[in-house]
């Protein structure tokens, strides 16, 4: 029976009812949020996991557990192995209805397209120059938490974790005000590649979007790429003297015994002063729970104290 035709008075209020379930934007045909998700990306991963969302599976979870480490990442999730070549076949075993990817993905996503739905999401993006186009990418961290808060139908969940995170910046400025001088000298904050290079985070990178909201003062300040890095040899972290060094852990191994035979590195005036410090591993390309987890570190490392 078509909607719209003759009916008796009996029944006519029941098929109106069913017109009105039918119509294009009712509850009826509005999406259902995704439940079976798949996560190519670590920071899309550690979002979805605060929203408290658990992936079915997600790409290489011993890296997640090493390199993110928080929010923790239950077992039973499966690892579909590398970010960049994923197990297609597992992924389509499991059956999902939703892919998360971001945009050094797109060369996957074809493929990816022909399992189910792709959503790509940008916290990181180059633009035609591959280099320096003002990324934010805690202002992206926002905008991912509220799309997949959407996607997923945990919008206040999202909103709450964007508060919960404004409300620790806040407090975390506060506690490093009330430490003084010490707490706000000039920082370098580096991954070691080897015993002689280091990354160097600056614009571009949710690290520097941090140290803004904490009211920190960056000391490397030569160009990067749209990452917010850019590569250096240690010789170049002479020029801030009165400096702080903060390295990620992990260290590639041997690193660390190598730089302390290392007579250039025992020359540079932050290790001469004692004025470099080994923080956990906290996601330097990630989104609000890895801002987070950087501010809570930086409060213990520069005043000794947890947040």
């Amino acid at each position: 029976m078509a909607c719209g035709v003759f009916v008796p008075r009996a029944i006519h209020a029941l098929v109106l009812a069913v017109c009105l379930l039918l119509a294009p934007g009712s509850s009826l045909w509005a999406a259902e949020p995704a439940r079976r998700i798949v996560s190519l990306d670590w920071g899309l991963t550690e979002t979805l996991l605060a929203l408290g969302v658990v992936p079915v599976a997600v790409a290489d979870v011993p890296g997640y557990r090493g390199w993110v480490v928080e929010p923790a990442l239950p077992e039973g999730v499966v690892d579909l192995g590398s970010r960049f070549e994923p197990n297609l076949e597992q992924l389509q075993q499991l059956k999902p209805d939703l892919i998360l990817a971001t945009p050094y993905q797109n060369p996957l996503k074809p493929l990816l397209e022909r399992i189910a739905p792709v959503e790509t999401i940008a916290i990181y993006e180059e633009d035609a120059s591959g280099r320096d186009n003002g990324n934010h990418p805690l202002e992206r961290a926002v905008a991912a938490t509220r799309h997949l808060g959407s996607l997923t139908d945990r919008q206040s969940e999202a909103e709450r974790l964007i508060a919960d995170t404004d409300a620790l910046f806040t407090a975390a400025r506060q506690r490093l005000d009330a430490a003084g001088a010490e707490a706000h000298r000039p920082l370098y904050i580096a991954t070691s590649v080897d015993e002689r290079h280091v990354w160097l985070y600056a614009r571009n990178s949710l690290f520097q979007d941090v140290f803004d909201r904490l009211g920190l003062s960056n000391a490397w300040q030569a160009e990067t790429n749209f990452w917010g890095f850019s590569s250096a040899g240690y010789d170049e972290l002479a020029d801030a003297p009165e400096a702080r060094l903060l390295l990620l852990r992990p260290l590639p191994s041997g690193v660390e015994a190598s730089l302390a035979r290392n007579p250039l590195w025992n020359a540079l005036p932050f290790v001469r002063a004692q004025r470099v410090a080994l923080i956990d591993p906290v996601l330097m390309f990630g989104t609000l729970p890895a801002s987070g987890r950087f501010a809570r570190l930086l409060v213990l490392t520069l005043t000794g104290a947890p947040l």
